[in-house]
């Protein structure tokens, strides 16, 4: 049996970001997903669903605290990634700043649905 990943964590003034890993795919992310984590939680991502085992990735997104357009972006680029990967990734439970922004941007679907 595989056991989960410690979490990984991008601290900031503002809090820390954290993605956990709940095994078979799974992960939680926590915490604020602003301009002040976006760059290590987009680096902590990618590599974590790289690494993450089997083709179907699910991130549970009710445990981020704040948001803001940099943190649509990390999403974003982790929907592209996964898809170059030939793998599908979904989002559950997204905060409704981030399903605000993305309507705004007109990608309320894509976040949604994933790809």
């Amino acid at each position: 049996m595989k056991t989960a990943a410690p979490a990984a964590s991008v601290r900031h003034a503002s809090g820390s970001f954290q993605l956990v890993e709940s095994g078979n795919g799974r992960f939680a992310a926590r915490g604020p997903l602003t301009f002040a984590t976006a760059r290590q939680a987009r680096e902590q991502g990618l590599q974590s669903l790289a690494s993450a085992a089997g083709r179907e990735l699910e991130v549970e997104c009710g445990g981020i605290t704040a948001s803001d357009s940099a943190g649509l972006a990390v999403l974003l680029d982790w929907l592209g990634a996964a898809k170059r990967a030939g793998r599908t990734l979904r989002y559950t439970h997204l905060p409704r700043g981030l399903v605000a922004l993305g309507r705004i941007s007109e990608l309320e679907e894509l976040l949604e649905r994933g790809v």
